[in-house]
């Protein structure tokens, strides 16, 4: 039987000199993230070979809980950060697990 579960994947690449302020940024995400209701987990990752890299990789619950999610206002502040503090724009794609 299918699952409704959601996940997330998100590309994230900082400006050359923020690396260290997008870190932070994200950082502060986490919290308040994982406390949302749906959220299974929220985990974010950097790049070995590149300190400008990161990703979240994230598993909702159902698809209702990540439209919840995306109108969070700590999410909301940083994405009205990304021109100032990214490198590119932010990748995010849905993916749903096959069994």
């Amino acid at each position: 039987m299918p699952s409704n579960k959601v996940t997330v994947v998100a590309r994230i690449k900082a400006k050359e000199g923020l690396e260290d302020k997008v870190k932070q940024e994200l950082i502060n995400l986490l919290i308040p993230t994982r406390s949302e209701e749906g959220c299974i987990n929220y985990d974010l990752h950097q790049s070995i070979q590149d300190n400008s890299l990161f990703l979240f990789y994230e598993n909702w619950k159902t698809e209702e809980d990540l439209k919840r999610h995306l109108e969070n206002q700590p999410l909301k502040n940083f994405l009205k950060q990304v021109d100032e503090l990214l490198g590119e724009p932010l990748d995010v794609t849905l993916w749903s697990k096959i069994e």
